[in-house]
């Protein structure tokens, strides 16, 4: 609980009762107590206020440094932007390219919409 910032009024408060950012804490804190290798986040900070947001994309980035694989799934250009090492497009169910760290959100949106199937964009 003190790895993923939990803000609680103890152990024992019912998970329900917190905030939906400390519910999306609390799914966090219970994967890795699996230990796991590999983590995929499919939307991790839809819904949750600023603070959450910011703490839970701290912990994100921690985890990576130390060597988890970490997938982010997002329709929030910006947080993929912010937090990737790389970014894959995809459209209609498919891998349409692949964007370095810092890419911008036309590339992004060109790659998305275009429909093209393959390999990297080129650099602009």
């Amino acid at each position: 609980l003190e790895r993923v910032r939990l803000q609680a009024r103890g152990e024992d408060q019912r998970a329900l009762n917190l905030s939906g950012g400390n519910q999306q804490k609390v799914v966090i804190a219970k994967w890795l107590a699996a230990r796991p290798r590999v983590l995929l986040f499919d939307e991790p900070t839809r819904g949750v206020d600023v603070g959450a947001k910011a703490a839970i994309h701290t912990l994100v980035r921690e985890l990576a440094r130390e060597g988890l694989a970490v997938l982010i799934i997002s329709s929030e250009l910006p947080e993929l932007i912010g937090m990737s090492d790389r970014i894959l497009v995809m459209s209609e169910g498919r891998l349409v390219g692949e964007l370095p760290a810092g890419a911008e959100e036309e590339s992004i949106m060109r790659l998305a919409t275009s429909g093209r199937r393959g390999g990297r964009e080129e650099a602009a």
